[in-house]
C-alpha cells in the first residue's frame, strides 16, 4: 500500500483531528540536522510530531538509557542501579540486569534512527515501526483493528519499560523476526512529561503493518454503528 493511500483511509477511520503516526527506522543518513537531546528523547520528537523529521543518534542522545534501547551503546554501568535505586522502577538492579538481557537488543548497524510523521515521507522502505501518538478512543480503534485477523493473545502487549525501550527495542525486535506482537506504551513515568496527559503510545512492527493494512477497511473501522459513534468523539 502506498503512503498516500493509507493516510486517506487512517483520516478516514479516525477523522480528521487524528494525529498522524511517525514512522521510524535506521538509515546511513540523516533526515534532519538534529541538535542534541538532554535527557528524555521523547522532548524531540514532538518536532516530527508537527512536521520536522528528527535523526536520532549517539550524539545527539543525550540519555544513556536512550542510547542502550535504541541500538548505539551497550548497557552504561549505572544504568541498573539508578532504575533500581534512583527511579524506583524495579526492586533490585539484578532484576534490571535480567529486563535488559531479555528484551535482545542487537547494536545498531545504522548511525541514524530517523523519526519522521507519515505524510513526510516517500516511502515505507526502512520503516521498522510505526508510532501512534493515541488517546483512549484511538487506542479501542488501534487495538480492535490489531485483534481483527488474529486470536493470538499476545497481539497487543503492555510491557514495562522505558518509553524508548517500550516503542523502539521491542518493535525493531519484532520486526526483525518477522512477528506479530504490537504494542502499547509510554506508562513509564519519566516520558510521561513530554507527551499528552491523555495519550499513551501504540506501535506496531513493520512485519505487522503489512497485513494489518490489508484488513483496515475490512474491519469496523469502517461501516459499522459503534465505531462511527467513538468517531463522531474523535472529531469533536
Amino acid at each position: 500500500m502506498e503512503i498516500k493511500e493509507f493516510i486517506q483511509n487512517y483520516r478516514e477511520a479516525f477523522g480528521s483531528k487524528a494525529s498522524l503516526p511517525l514512522l521510524f527506522g535506521y538509515s546511513d543518513t540523516a533526515v534532519a540536522d538534529t541538535a542534541k537531546i538532554g535527557g528524555c528523547f521523547f522532548k524531540g520528537l514532538q518536532a516530527a510530531r508537527e512536521g520536522q523529521p528528527v535523526a536520532l543518534s549517539v550524539d545527539v542522545i543525550g540519555c544513556g538509557g536512550g542510547k542502550l534501547y535504541t541500538g548505539f551503546s551497550d548497557m552504561p554501568q549505572h544504568v541498573p542501579g539508578f532504575v533500581s535505586l534512583k527511579e524506583k522502577y524495579k526492586k533490585t538492579p539484578e532484576i534490571v540486569v535480567d529486563y535488559v538481557n531479555a528484551l535482545g537488543i542487537t547494536r545498531a548497524t545504522k548511525p541514524y534512527l530517523n523519526f519522521i510523521r507519515i505524510d513526510q515521507a516517500e516511502s515505507f522502505e526502512g520503516t521498522e515501526g510505526i508510532l501512534f501518538f493515541a488517546t483512549p478512543d484511538m487506542l479501542s480503534g488501534l487495538c480492535g483493528w490489531a485483534f481483527y485477523d488474529s486470536n493470538e493473545p499476545d497481539a497487543v502487549v503492555s510491557q514495562f519499560g522505558s518509553g524508548c525501550s517500550t516503542v523502539v527495542s521491542m518493535a525493531v525486535s519484532e520486526n526483525a523476526k518477522c512477528g506479530h506482537r504490537c504494542f502499547l506504551g509510554l506508562f513509564d513515568p519519566s516520558v510521561r512529561p513530554w507527551v499528552g496527559k491523555d495519550e499513551l503510545s501504540f506501535t506496531i512492527p513493520y512485519s505487522r503493518f503489512t497485513t494489518m493494512v490489508e484488513t483496515m477497511k475490512q474491519c469496523f473501522l469502517f461501516d459499522s454503528h459503534a465505531w462511527t459513534m467513538i468517531k463522531q468523539q474523535l472529531e469533536e
